[in-house]
């Protein structure tokens, strides 16, 4: 793996009880050679030579024999968890790489329920962290988002990215497979769209986000996993926002199909190491297929798709105004109610907070 890519693409170690569960109790004195010897040899005799697998799954070959196995899902569904599974459990992997990366990593590990908590709950901290980390343009933008994914989450009674720990666990249980996170970092995601609409086109989506109310049905989700369906629907998207479609779809394409090939490449096998073509499971939401399967070949420079503009002056003069009616509002309620109340207010540590995530930053 490349040093630029090391965060997104690093393992994740799968959870000691998925292991657990699936892996055989070897014999008693065996060496560590012939443990792992056993082992491969386990995976090979589980691993399917000519697989039937759903009709969501795409075969892609690199240029060593190693193969791909993309598997396109629909980020609120069951029926995608269960494509997952049964494509990792057929194919028996080295290596499953998801469309997540390192700031998305928690929803792995969190069970359901807590995952339908948070989602639903969008509070003061999570607008500070989410301006902190992004800024304030492209923070706001990131809280619009969650409340289209917390209107989902309550409509369908669903938490996003079942499938990913779907892939989680069934990697887990599979000898040697390594787990990769292969999506762009989300933060270089937001503030290229947002750098890339107009003012008019912020303000137009904002609106369009801030009033989705539009019910949703687990028939309607299952819908996005048809290619046909799904292209009409980008080439709607592309048609009201080209440039947020080529930030957050497009690029996306690039930068998964870099990190997806990276994986694809031959593995050595005990216990003489020699290097055998891989079997690799991606997880990609069905709107990135075609993208990855068009790129599969092309030679791709993703230093263009990380590269982040410095900060605008409208955005400097919006974060100055906002900052300034954040100050006046909070003087005029101290000197409304008296300097001791003043004083205890602008000690709070929500106050602080929200002065903290206004201040200008360093020069």
């Amino acid at each position: 793996m490349d040093q630029d890519n090391k965060s997104e693409d690093e393992s994740v170690g799968p959870s000691e009880d998925a292991s657990e569960e699936e892996l055989p109790c070897l014999p008693p004195g065996l060496s560590d050679g012939e443990a792992m010897e056993l082992l491969w040899q386990l995976r090979a005799q589980r691993r399917q030579a000519s697989p039937k697998l759903p009709e969501t799954v795409t075969r892609l070959t690199a240029p060593d024999g190693s193969i791909l196995y993309l598997v396109g899902t629909a980020h609120f569904s069951d029926s995608s968890k269960n494509d997952v599974a049964m494509t990792i459990r057929a194919v028996q992997p080295d290596v499953v790489v998801v469309e997540l990366c390192q700031y998305r990593v928690s929803m792995l590990k969190m069970d359901e329920n807590t995952l339908l908590r948070e989602a639903k709950e969008i509070n003061l901290d999570k607008v500070q962290q989410a301006i902190k980390q992004n800024g304030l343009m492209s923070g706001l933008m990131q809280i619009l988002l969650l409340k289209v994914s917390a209107h989902i989450t309550e409509q369908l009674g669903m938490a996003p990215g079942g499938e990913f720990r779907e892939a989680f666990k069934e990697a887990g249980r599979v000898p040697f497979c390594k787990f990769h996170l292969g999506d762009r970092p989300i933060p270089v995601t937001f503030k290229r769209a947002i750098a890339a609409l107009s003012l008019w086109q912020k303000a137009r989506l904002a609106w369009g986000l801030c009033f989705l109310s539009d019910p949703i049905s687990k028939e309607d989700v299952e819908k996005c996993k048809q290619k046909d369906l799904l292209e009409q629907t980008m080439s709607e998207m592309i048609g009201e926002f080209p440039a947020l479609h080529q930030t957050i779809v497009a690029e996306r394409d690039i930068y998964l199909t870099h990190t997806l090939r990276q994986a694809t490449c031959s593995v050595e096998a005990p216990p003489n190491a020699q290097k055998v073509p891989a079997v690799v499971v991606g997880v990609v939401g069905m709107g990135h297929v075609p993208g990855i399967e068009k790129n599969w070949e092309k030679q791709l420079n993703i230093n263009e798709i990380m590269s982040v503009a410095p900060p605008s002056r409208f955005g400097w003069v919006l974060r100055m105004v906002t900052r300034g009616v954040m100050v006046g509002m909070l003087g005029y309620a101290c000197y409304y109610a008296g300097g001791s109340v003043g004083r205890a207010l602008l000690s709070s540590r929500a106050v602080k907070s929200v002065l903290e995530t206004l201040r200008p930053p360093r020069a």
